[in-house]
């Protein structure tokens, strides 16, 4: 059962795990993941041990974007349910202990929403100032190429401006076109979202993970942006993202619909190009904005001038750089979220570890050692505990996202091939991370009974829980442990944190220190034996290993000072 007897810091020792309602266990047979799904499920996260469960969208919704278009955000759509339905998902998972954290989508809405239906009936509407509206540019005639209020595009390709002919004018929206922008300097619009977010509270919700919440800030004036080498559109989003009203409406947003709440909540906000000095700011306690952010510099390493699907050579030293300089500027104020993968992002395995099956165990639990023992709250994305790889991919037919699919549309119109494009969609594209999660090595990996909505990666027959859940040195069972050690063990949520060996070519090192008591966790990035410069062992050699991806590797490290390939330990001593 949950306590609310807690410290306002209680998620430095916790661990979320989230939860891809689509694709997570469909419970009907339509092929679709949803509600009922999850709550069948629950006991694997209870097995697990993790203290919270992000759930993914499930507002009414059209699906352009998979619910990220909501057209009702005070209801469930029937893809996934009824709102009786969410609630026994919130009684259940409290009984278990674990606080369940909502998806807050308030950049945008769906064209769908009755909000953005009332503003776009009218230029006169009461609501039309609730979006982003601009007239044609100067000296064009609207909807016609060029006339576009500024050069700027979508996150999903083409302009960032649709073209409304019944008012006249174009309405902004920064990701799909049935996707418009909210106008948050609009404070009508504000005080709406507030009391959305105070129904789901008082429902029963544990707070909300704000989805590109430093976007809300458009500047007053729009203006063309720079079009960088290859793009067909300017780059408007670096004039967008962590506008300096953003602090404001955050703290507004505390103020009004956190402040006073009885209960421990967990607030986290997504945030696309914020830097390490910016999201000291966003969550200094003090400035009681939110708990902590999730940032993308790390995962947008390898992104070549042409986007995230313009692939450029990128290593382990340049993944420990970025993340371990989050670290260190945040060690003293603020809080990191910690994760390799989630619902917009590939496989952790498959992106930064080794998915070759003779190496694909270790390297999965290896990131699961260095995430879950640095500085900072780790998420867990489906499937991750289980070594879960990326799909493969052969033809348009195979994918589903709309980020991919328009960029393909996009790309083969302006000439490029398919098969040109198609190694950047297969080693970054977001199906990789929403194929169903693998239960069994049976039919469709017992995701569901009838035909799923995207197809189950062939690797299930290896890959599942069913094989892993209580089996010694499984993916699951390193994970499990994992979760326990933060729980346990107050130099892991509370610690301090200092990197070590960041010179080194294949060894990821760093230390965590609390009252007294030393952590030093050692992993291996390659395929090859590490040995371990002699002075990261020095004083070490009688410590304890306090977890290692197997016995092998505790053994050769403290005995001949090598770590095996792909392997990893963590090392305690106590003064």
């Amino acid at each position: 059962m949950l306590t609310d007897d807690l410290p306002r810091d209680w998620w430095k020792r916790a661990v979320v795990y989230q939860v891809y309602p689509r694709s997570f266990a469909d419970s009907d047979g339509d092929g679709v993941g949803d509600l009922r799904g999850v709550i069948s499920r629950l006991d694997h996260l209870q097995r697990l041990g993790v203290d919270v469960l992000w759930l993914g969208p499930v507002y009414r919704s059209p699906q352009d974007d998979n619910g990220y278009d909501i057209s009702d955000y005070q209801d469930v759509d029937p893809l996934f349910g009824t709102l009786a339905d969410l609630d026994e998902l919130l009684a259940r998972a409290h009984d278990r202990g674990i606080r369940v954290v909502m998806d807050l989508v308030v950049n945008h809405t769906s064209d769908e929403h009755p909000w953005f239906v009332d503003s776009r009936s009218s230029r006169d509407s009461a609501r039309r100032d609730w979006y982003v509206w601009r007239p044609p540019r100067p000296g064009t005639v609207g909807g016609e190429p060029g006339a576009e209020p500024t050069n700027w595009g979508s996150v999903f390709s083409g302009s960032a401006w649709e073209w409304d002919e019944a008012t006249g004018d174009y309405y902004l929206h920064l990701f799909s076109r049935k996707q418009p922008d909210l106008n948050w300097q609009n404070p009508e619009v504000r005080e709406a979202v507030y009391a959305m977010m105070r129904w789901w509270l008082d429902r029963g919700v544990d707070g909300f993970r704000m989805d590109v919440i430093n976007l809300i800030d458009k500047p007053d004036e729009l203006v063309d942006a720079e079009v960088g080498l290859g793009d067909l559109w300017g780059q408007g989003f670096p004039m967008i993202a962590n506008g300096a009203r953003v602090h404001d409406h955050l703290r507004e947003m505390h103020e009004q619909v956190f402040a006073d709440h009885p209960r421990a909540f967990l607030t986290v906000g997504e945030m696309p190009g914020v830097t390490a000095e910016r999201a000291a700011l966003f969550t200094d306690p003090a400035r009681r904005e939110v708990d902590m952010v999730f940032q993308f510099e790390h995962v947008d390493l390898g992104s070549g001038p042409g986007g995230k699907f313009d692939r450029v050579p990128s290593g382990m030293p340049h993944l420990r750089e970025s993340l371990m300089r989050w670290q260190t500027a945040l060690a003293e104020t603020g809080w990191n979220s910690l994760y390799w993968n989630n619902h917009d992002q590939p496989r952790a395995v498959s992106r930064f570890g080794d998915d070759d099956p003779a190496w694909r165990e270790r390297s999965a639990k290896t990131l699961g050692t260095v995430l879950h023992t640095l500085r900072g709250t780790p998420y867990v994305y489906q499937g991750e505990e289980l070594g879960m790889t990326n799909a493969p991919v052969s033809g348009r037919e195979d994918l589903r996202d709309i980020e991919a699919l328009n960029y393909l549309d996009e790309m083969t119109a302006a000439g490029s091939s398919f098969e040109d494009l198609l190694p950047g969609i297969r080693a970054v594209g977001r199906d990789n991370a929403r194929t169903p999660v693998q239960w069994t090595a049976g039919r469709h990996a017992g995701f569901t009974t009838g035909e799923p909505w995207i197809a189950v990666n062939p690797d299930h027959v290896e890959i599942n829980a069913e094989a892993q859940v209580g089996v010694e040195g499984s993916v699951f069972e390193h994970y499990r442990r994992l979760v326990a050690l933060r729980h346990d063990d107050p130099v892991v949520s509370h610690g301090s944190i200092t990197p070590l060996a960041m010179d080194h070519p294949s060894l990821w090192a760093f230390e965590r220190e609390h009252e007294g008591v030393r952590l030093r966790t050692l992993a291996a990035f390659t395929r090859e034996p590490v040995p371990v410069p002699a002075e990261l062992l020095a004083g070490w050699r009688q410590a304890t290993v306090v977890l290692a991806t197997s016995d092998e590797a505790g053994r050769s490290l403290l005995e001949d000072g090598v770590l095996p390939g792909w392997e990893s330990v963590v090392l305690r001593l106590a003064s």
